[in-house]
């Protein structure tokens, strides 16, 4: 029995290997083995238990004297002994033992100058097809000379840890040791878990060399070939708004920035289903198909249609697929400088504009500060939109200082010119609760008129509270609709909400960022 080297992990004796299987060879297994069943589009589809989102608070870095000084240590990235990382390694290898298992030996970054080899272990068919999906395929050749990877992942969902015997805070754990280039994912069935590792090893590995690592989606105009990226947390409607039939889907969530432009470090996509229909998001909507992998999408057992709706399970209800699934996917995907930068906020207070213009100082204020709203089941517990800063629009997953990332983005900013933009895909007209979600058709219609230079030359409004230049005008979107205080009835309540959200950004800023430089600071919100 061929092993692919999977002994050097310690699993001497499985009971077979399987190396990166078709589509349809492991959706054939995942069904024989009860992990999933076939919709009527031929999605296999999957429920993850009570993990129906990532868990931050199970992951942890292997704190080692090598890598200790790069790392940024604190709430986000908390150590835990070689030891003991050691030791949950052993027990999960002892329980692969005498199992199948999927391997699926893949890569990361589009740019061949930055592709990272990752080599991924599954216990579950089920999970080795979402992998698949998301990495980018190597080609035949390239499989033939694969060799060893860069970095390997270890998922088995059906392990559990004892928190009071392996030192961790429940039966999952994430475990990433970047010295030994492994991670040791148990305890959650949750595919994105597998995904964030990969981000996680890229966003530590790739500003030593340069680039610039990014939580953002990323398109390009077919013909004039120019760049868009767009930041924000999952739910901000990055997937949503970069799969945009008039322009080239590069990718949806993860990407690197070097001189020679930007490049997805993924070879797919992985999109909220909740309340999906093919109307408003017809992309994502046609790539739910055999070979995409449904995840807590509750299906009529009978007629095998999903119902997107339902969010009995979780809000968090996602589908994994490969990005030539989307009719307009850049492959590879790889794109220029971008020309516009765009940074989505779901604002739950209702109070910030639905789009504004950022000069260098502001973006870098946003860009550190990421303020969104965590929205239901995109982590577990979260079951109503909470306000939340994190750093970067990405800090789960940004293992170094914030100051390397963001010092990168700033210097490309002024370097190329490139124009920035807030955009807030949250709440209008009120709280939430109260209020409504921003349409759809509006906010893609003004980050359309971002990219095409349309709002070059039209009148702005400095909002005094937020200390930001609204557009007054927008084609296809009503006038009222741009400044957000028209939208709501109680103009009072309004100007509470406003300075209360405001507040929480000067109270975010002043204690995470004390030494942050002047010019910086003061392009944040005034609260007056």
């Amino acid at each position: 029995m061929e092993t692919y080297g999977i002994e050097k992990l310690g699993i001497v004796n499985p009971k077979a290997v399987y190396r990166n299987l078709t589509p349809a060879q492991l959706t054939e297994a995942a069904v024989i083995k009860g992990e999933g069943k076939l919709s009527n589009t031929g999605a296999l589809v999957v429920t993850t238990g009570k993990y129906t989102g990532r868990s931050p608070e199970d992951k942890f870095i292997v704190d080692t004297p090598a890598i200790h000084d790069d790392i940024a240590w604190g709430n986000i990235n908390v150590p835990i002994e070689k030891e003991k990382f050691d030791a949950i390694k052993a027990k999960v290898v002892a329980y692969l033992q005498n199992r199948d298992i999927y391997l699926f030996d893949g890569l990361a970054g589009a740019d061949p100058v930055c592709t990272r080899k990752f080599r991924i272990v599954n216990e579950l068919a089920s999970q080795n097809l979402f992998i698949r999906d998301l990495l980018i395929r190597p080609t035949e050749e390239e499989l033939a000379n694969y060799g060893d990877p860069d970095f390997t992942i270890i998922s088995a969902p059906g392990f559990k840890c004892i928190p009071e015997v392996d030192g961790v805070h429940s039966e999952a754990a994430i475990l990433v040791d970047y010295e030994a280039k492994l991670v040791v994912i148990c305890g959650t069935q949750y595919s994105g878990e597998m995904k964030k590792s990969v981000f996680s090893v890229m966003n530590f590995l790739m500003p030593k060399e340069g680039v610039l690592p990014m939580h953002c989606s990323a398109n390009m105009d077919p013909e004039t070939k120019e760049t868009a990226i767009f930041f924000g947390l999952s739910g901000t409607g990055k997937t949503t708004l970069s799969a945009d039939p008039n322009r080239k889907l590069i990718g949806d969530d993860e990407h690197g920035w070097s001189d020679r432009g930007i490049f997805n470090f993924e070879g797919g996509c992985y999109a909220k289903c909740i309340n999906l229909t093919e109307e408003n998001e017809p992309e994502i909507y046609n790539a739910i198909k055999f070979g995409s992998l449904v995840e807590n999408v509750v299906m009529d057992d009978t007629t095998r249609e999903f119902d997107f709706d339902d969010e009995s399970l979780t809000e968090n209800t996602r589908v994994g697929y490969p990005v030539e699934y989307i009719s307009n996917a850049q492959v590879p995907g790889v794109g220029g400088i971008p020309k516009v930068v765009i940074f989505l906020t779901a604002d739950a207070f209702g109070v910030l504009p639905p789009i504004s213009r950022l000069d260098e100082n502001a973006a870098m204020y946003h860009f550190v500060t990421g303020f969104t709203s965590k929205l239901a089941g995109t982590e577990r517990g979260i079951t109503e939109p909470q306000p939340t800063f994190s750093t970067l629009f990405g800090a789960p997953f940004m293992p170094m200082d914030p100051s390397v990332y963001a010092n990168m983005l700033g210097e490309r900013i002024e370097k190329y010119d490139t124009k920035v933009y807030l955009v807030n895909t949250g709440w209008t007209g009120g709280p939430y609760g109260v209020g409504s979600r921003m349409k759809l058709k509006y906010t893609r219609a003004m980050v359309t008129a971002a990219l095409n230079g349309t709002f070059d030359d039209v009148e702005y409004k400095h909002d005094e509270v937020f200390n930001l230049d609204i557009p007054q005008s927008c084609p296809n979107v009503p006038d009222e609709i741009m400044n957000p205080r028209d939208t709501w009835t109680d103009k009072d309540a309004y100007d509470a909400q406003a300075k209360k959200l405001a507040t929480m950004f000067q109270n975010n800023f002043a204690k995470k960022y004390p030494n942050m430089p002047a010019n910086i600071a003061e392009a944040g919100p005034k609260g007056e």
